[in-house]
């Protein structure tokens, strides 16, 4: 008992002395990354859409005083399920949480980028990770547009669709997200226009700019930048 005793108060002193030494010599010892001091921002675009889309709402960001580091956009093929999707806009967070290393992330979605971050967020344990959601001209019980196309995620727009009734079933808002919708009565993809609206949201009517649009908007981008501040 003597000898582990003598052992381990010898091993405290050699690490008091690295310590000291360390410090003397004005070597920095690791420190663990800071937080940001906001959420970095998740672009989804909608059906038929690419992460071009967001160029206008990306400028105004960086104009805002966001760092390109802390937005993210990316493309998708539009014509799979939107649960597919979700699995990629997962991995968007995840890879955008891990190089920020932020603990949330903002969502800002347009059209049908509303509906497969919606799935992501219900049903892949998304709600733990983003703090504020956004849907922009979002077909969030959908538009009688898709009724003339095929696609499975086109088809996943219907109104009424299976799809649409499992993702709004119960409590369309979830969790501890902070939801915000901003919709157009003179937009002619989402019929009926008011399709955007969803229970327990901050929902937002927009003047009349058009579906696409909306990505222009100057109010649009204004609201939605003080929303996820």
């Amino acid at each position: 008992m003597h000898i582990t005793s003598t052992l381990r108060r010898l091993g405290f002193a050699m690490i008091a002395l690295v310590a000291t030494a360390t410090t003397a010599l004005g070597i920095a010892t690791p420190q663990a990354a800071a937080a940001p001091a906001r959420d970095p921002i998740l672009f989804v675009h909608g059906w038929q859409g690419g992460a071009g889309n967001w160029d206008y709402m990306r400028g105004r960001f960086l104009g805002a005083g966001y760092s390109a580091g802390e937005i993210a956009r990316f493309s998708y093929d539009s014509s799979q399920s939107n649960k597919d999707i979700a699995l990629e806009v997962k991995a968007q967070v995840d890879a955008l949480r891990a190089r920020t290393g932020a603990a949330k992330v903002d969502i800002i979605t347009h059209s049908m980028g509303g509906l497969n971050s919606r799935w992501y967020l219900k049903n892949l344990d998304g709600l733990g990770f983003v703090d504020d959601w956004v849907s922009i001209g979002g077909p969030n019980h959908g538009t009688d547009v898709a009724n003339g196309c095929t696609d499975a995620s086109c088809v996943e727009m219907r109104p009424g669709s299976a799809f649409l009734a499992e993702l709004n079933r119960g409590d369309e808002t979830p969790g501890q997200v902070n939801y915000g919708t901003w919709w157009s009565p003179c937009d002619e993809i989402i019929n009926p226009d008011q399709s955007t609206i969803l229970s327990g949201a901050t929902n937002t009517q927009t003047l009349c700019p058009g579906h696409l649009a909306l990505l222009s908007s100057s109010p649009v981008f204004e609201g939605g930048r003080d929303f996820v501040k």
